[in-house]
């Protein structure tokens, strides 16, 4: 696949018509008749997600922290793939790896000083290319971070509205 010949007439257009290029994405999470499970309905797929077994899920299942590394692990790899593949950098294997760690105690209200939410987020690629040049690799390193949405998102939140609605 030639990824500069399939984005060509993408980039072109966003170019002029800058308002084709804003698109929306949604997700909604519906019960599934346990109160520690859901299903996030994602308009192409539906994945099931659970509470984590340290707050009295099953456990089996992915949870909500699960689902961002996956996020983030998923864009980064992707990313990573199409920079590659469009600077001509040549890969036998591209991994993107996304852990983190989060206090459950925030999470569950037992203590008001644990943080809900990760508290640290690490992302690691490892790249096999064997006749790429270190500043090659920097480059590929770099631009990956650079065009990671979700990594991005992250690091530059954008401001998020919450409501209720009550039917």
């Amino acid at each position: 696949m030639d990824l500069r010949e399939r984005q060509a007439p993408l980039k072109e257009g966003y170019r002029e018509r800058p308002e084709d290029a804003r698109i929306s994405l949604s997700a909604r999470g519906s019960e599934t008749g346990e109160a520690v499970a859901c299903s996030v309905d994602l308009g192409r797929l539906v994945q099931q997600a659970e509470a984590h077994g340290g707050v009295g899920g099953p456990g089996t299942g992915a949870c909500s922290g699960d689902l961002l590394l996956g996020a983030l692990a998923a864009c980064a790899q992707i990313t990573c793939q199409m920079v590659a593949a469009a600077t001509g950098i040549e890969t036998e294997r591209i991994e993107a790896i996304a852990e983190g760690e989060i206090d459950l105690r925030g999470t569950l209200g037992i203590d008001r000083e644990a943080p809900v939410g990760f508290e640290s987020i690490r992302l690691r690629l490892e790249v096999e290319a064997p006749n790429a040049t270190a500043e090659e690799l920097e480059g590929l390193h770099a631009r990956t971070e650079r065009y990671c949405t979700v990594l991005q998102t992250l690091l530059e939140p954008p401001p998020i509205e919450t409501s209720l609605v009550a039917i």
